[in-house]
């Protein structure tokens, strides 16, 4: 046990107060998601709309994304990140608090285009932060750092939002616009005086020649465009099926918690809020294992192939001991692909493209988020959900051969 907790210890180690400031602005941000994980029961239970409409307006969440991240990124290669991250973070403000005025399904659909444009411009912006503030050996552990803070910040928020939604559901949207203001205004407070953008490339650039501690990427990798890097957009490709697959989480599995399952909101809040807790406890030890027995493409591959055991469970057992067993599972998936994800993406990047390849990389989410609640609704609606679960448990497979054939193909370039 105390060899455990020393490793335990060992795993935050070496991580800058600039990484564990990120990490604290995107906690904050976080604690106040409540809106998305309710967005499906709130639209089914309390607007009354149809599955497939509400499929519809989380697929405008997802373009949403798609636009955030794109232009996200592009403008952190211009301007920087600090200017994208609190102009995301005060923008979204206004759009949280006019949300709940908006009841009709394209009131809301456009709501919802517009909220995510906002808010996810802040992705890319945020992962470049994480780049130029950690150190190069450091990199996949800031990112789980930062992670971290996203799931204790999910599993507060929606812990309470199953509460909130029982009073008031425009609470959920209220409560998520105060949480904004407040990373806004500790963000400014800390990075504001901070070095430049500018001044921290020039010091990394110096340092990964100095050292040599990042394995040497191509000078043409180091400038194209992400999307004229082929080998990095077949990896995209193979990341966005697993997105499509992995975030059912956010938006059918509530749905199916509900109709299925049989849980109240509170008891949703409280499994999904179980996932964020359990992330916050144990991927930075998981990583930190990860890293030192298990190359960066077995971590991803078995991250990825793992889900489809966690949305199989849910064809088999309905019960809660199942539910919960299956979220685990899935907890699993996730802290051990998404981190190197990233990582391979900063890897493949060079210094002065990091956010176009960062918003490519937050792109294949945004397009899950479109894609994930229209197939889900819809095979749901016409098959029933164990279909749905055996589907999405194919599309992982699939996804984890893709990734393994990939990332082999890029490192072997590196």
């Amino acid at each position: 046990m105390r060899k455990i907790f020393q490793i335990y210890i060992d795993s935050y180690k070496g991580l800058s107060s600039a990484s564990w400031m990120l990490s604290i602005v995107m906690l904050i941000n976080r604690s106040g998601s409540m809106v998305l994980p309710f967005l499906g029961v709130y639209m089914t239970k309390e607007l009354n709309f149809s599955q497939t409409q509400v499929g519809y307006v989380l697929a405008c969440f997802g373009i949403g994304s798609i636009i955030g991240t794109t232009v996200g990124g592009w403008i952190t290669d211009k301007i920087g990140n600090y200017k994208v991250q609190y102009m995301s973070l005060l923008c979204s403000i206004p759009v949280f608090i006019m949300l709940p005025h908006f009841t009709s399904v394209w009131g809301l659909a456009c709501m919802m285009l517009l909220q995510s444009t906002v808010s996810e411009m802040f992705r890319p912006a945020n992962s470049v932060a994480i780049t130029m503030y950690a150190k190069p050996e450091n990199i996949t552990r800031a990112f789980s750092l930062n992670r971290m803070a996203v799931n204790l910040g999910f599993s507060i928020g929606p812990a309470m939002g199953g509460f909130l939604a029982a009073i008031s559901w425009a609470l959920l949207f209220y409560i998520n616009g105060l949480a904004a203001f407040v990373a806004a205004i500790v963000f400014i407070y800390f990075f504001k005086n901070r070095k430049t953008n500018k001044q921290i490339l020039l010091e990394m650039e110096q340092e990964q020649h100095l050292q040599n501690t990042i394995t040497v990427e191509s000078s043409s990798i180091k400038t194209i465009s992400p999307y004229k890097d082929k080998p990095f957009l077949l990896y995209s490709f193979f990341c966005t099926i697993y997105a499509i697959a992995f975030l059912q989480l956010l938006s059918t599995l509530p749905i199916f918690y509900d109709k299925i399952g049989g849980l109240s909101e509170a008891e949703i809040g409280l499994i999904l809020g179980y996932s964020g807790l359990l992330i916050f406890l144990t991927e930075m030890l998981l990583v930190y294992l990860a890293e030192r027995h298990l190359s960066i493409r077995n971590t991803i591959v078995y991250g990825v192939l793992i889900s489809a055991i966690g949305y199989g469970i849910l064809a088999l057992d309905h019960s809660l001991m199942a539910l919960y067993v299956s979220m685990t599972i899935l907890c699993i998936s996730e802290m051990l692909a998404m981190p190197f994800q990233a990582t391979v993406t900063t890897m493949r990047a060079g210094a002065k493209n990091k956010g176009a390849y960062m918003g490519l990389n937050g792109l294949t989410f945004a397009i899950g988020f479109i894609i994930s609640p229209i197939l889900g609704t819809k095979i749901a609606s016409l098959y029933g959900y164990n279909i749905l679960w055996i589907i999405i448990a194919i599309l992982v497979i699939i996804s984890a051969i893709g990734l393994n054939f990939s990332v082999k193909n890029m490192l072997k370039q590196q």
